[in-house]
């Protein structure tokens, strides 16, 4: 089961996934035997390590529940307290985050000795409110925290934590959203330095599993060969992923003259080779910063009538290759050796570097094949900003807000306005916006894109 699989009222638990969980016997404060999830149990060790030097000293109160004992809990509470009390509370058997054993309720001793319930904790929480400014670095979140009652349906609950994992508990906690929230309604852009050897389909797998949220993708393939900025979407802004495929890219490449593959570059099948003469690149080279139809290489994801074009290379069947228009913004050549030279693109979407270099060749008189491709910026992303999978991982990154990376200007409009914008009404155009604007409300938080029409402005995309 993933750490950030959600369980509430709307969710209930899987019975599959709870035959997942890899769960471990432990005492709790009272010395009874409970389980709890494996990594969980080991973080919260660490927490309560860090805890101790500071003269702080707490216990695992209960963890994880199977059906019939959260009924028994559901019982007493309701016999004890009532059914309102209870429903604040208490989740309905198989609605419990505790069915995880990810979940933990953990008690503080004080003057010697634990609180008897909750509601003595409720009584003076200050001391729980102290620690959870630290449950980020050893991977929890507070799971109810005051003020988001009417997202999580339950009260506030200072003793209740929840194991996500990092990096998800340090963003829950510097953007001040619950579990909920966070599956739902984050969204931000991440610089991935692509490495060579994976596919960028790889990359998105892995950020789905590092941050838990399945609404993950990437805005321009880089093939297995190439490495460099790999711009991914998570969350809501998967909504603006073919806004960031339209930016322009900006490429470093380097090719080996002589030789002709089957897939344009170093690791397809050698068809052809040439002898290389004297070449005229520094000529050759500014004849192709231009606007034209480019030839699709075989080996690629585009479809023709419904199958991919490397579908037809495996097997060796004939097909039309289409073209698309693409334009070369800029292009300088950087080094030359006899036999291989090196060059900086920039260009429009829809640009193989590989059929570049191959019609390169083809002007030059002879064979080109590229032999290593890095991608240097996207748009205004640079290679600089980006990250390898190992360092996010590690918690070495930054997440961009979606207004970060577009270019459109960003206004910001009061409630009234801010109510219409989330029903996706269309408003009136009063900044003068020539083309996209992005729409917070006074609280910064991204309400959706508008475009133009006519004098108004109506939704493109919706973030409510």
């Amino acid at each position: 089961m993933t750490q950030t699989r959600l369980v509430n009222r709307d969710h209930p638990i899987k019975e599959k996934d709870q035959n997942k969980l890899e769960l471990v016997k432990i005492k709790n404060k009272d010395q009874e035997e409970i389980q709890v999830e494996k990594e969980a149990y080991e973080h919260f060790k660490e927490f309560q390590k860090f805890l101790k030097k500071q003269g702080i000293e707490i216990e695992i109160d209960s963890a994880y529940r199977g059906i019939e004992e959260q009924k028994k809990i559901e019982k007493e509470y309701f016999d004890k307290y009532g059914r309102d009390y209870c429903n604040q509370f208490v989740a309905p058997p198989g609605c419990s985050e505790h069915h995880t054993g990810l979940a933990i309720d953990f008690y503080i001793k004080k003057d010697g000795k634990y609180p008897l319930d909750d509601k003595e904790v409720l009584e003076n929480p200050s001391d729980y409110e102290d620690l959870h400014k630290y449950l980020k670095d050893y991977g929890f979140i507070l799971r109810f925290p005051k003020g988001k009652e009417k997202i999580t349906g339950y009260s506030y609950e200072p003793w209740h934590i929840r194991y996500v994992g990092n990096p998800v508990a340090t963003l829950i906690d510097e953007n001040n959203l619950t579990l909920e929230e966070y599956l739902t309604t984050y969204g931000g852009v991440l610089v991935i330095k692509k490495e060579k050897g994976c596919t960028s389909y790889d990359v998105v797998d892995q950020i789905k599993k590092t941050f838990g949220i399945q609404r993950v993708g990437h805005t321009g393939t880089l093939d297995p060969l190439a490495e460099g900025v790999l711009v991914v979407c998570i969350g809501t802004a998967t909504k603006i992923v073919e806004l960031l495929t339209a930016s322009e890219k900006e490429y470093i490449a380097t090719a080996k003259l002589g030789i002709e593959t089957d897939t344009y570059d170093i690791e397809g099948k050698i068809l052809k080779r040439k002898e290389v003469g004297e070449i005229a690149l520094e000529k050759i080279l500014p004849s192709f910063q231009k606007t034209y139809l480019q030839e699709v290489p075989i080996y690629s994801a585009v479809k023709v009538d419904g199958k991919k074009l490397y579908e037809y290379a495996r097997k060796e069947e004939k097909v039309e290759l289409p073209k698309k228009e693409v334009t070369i913004k800029e292009i300088e050549l950087l080094e030359k050796t006899k036999d291989t030279f090196q060059f900086r693109a920039v260009v429009s979407k829809g640009c193989y570097i590989r059929s570049l270099i191959h019609e390169i060749g083809i002007s030059l008189g002879t064979y080109a094949t590229m032999t290593s491709l890095i991608r240097t910026r996207q748009g205004k992303i640079s290679l600089e900003e980006a990250k390898t999978i190992k360092e996010v991982q590690e918690g070495n990154f930054k997440i961009k807000k979606i207004e970060e990376t577009l270019p459109y200007p960003v206004v910001e409009v009061e409630e009234s306005l801010a109510k219409d914008i989330k029903n996706g009404k269309k408003i009136p155009n009063n900044w003068n916006i020539p083309e996209k604007v992005m729409i917070r409300d006074s609280s910064k938080k991204l309400l959706g894109i508008y475009e133009v029409e006519e004098d108004h402005l109506r939704v493109w995309k919706n973030f409510r």
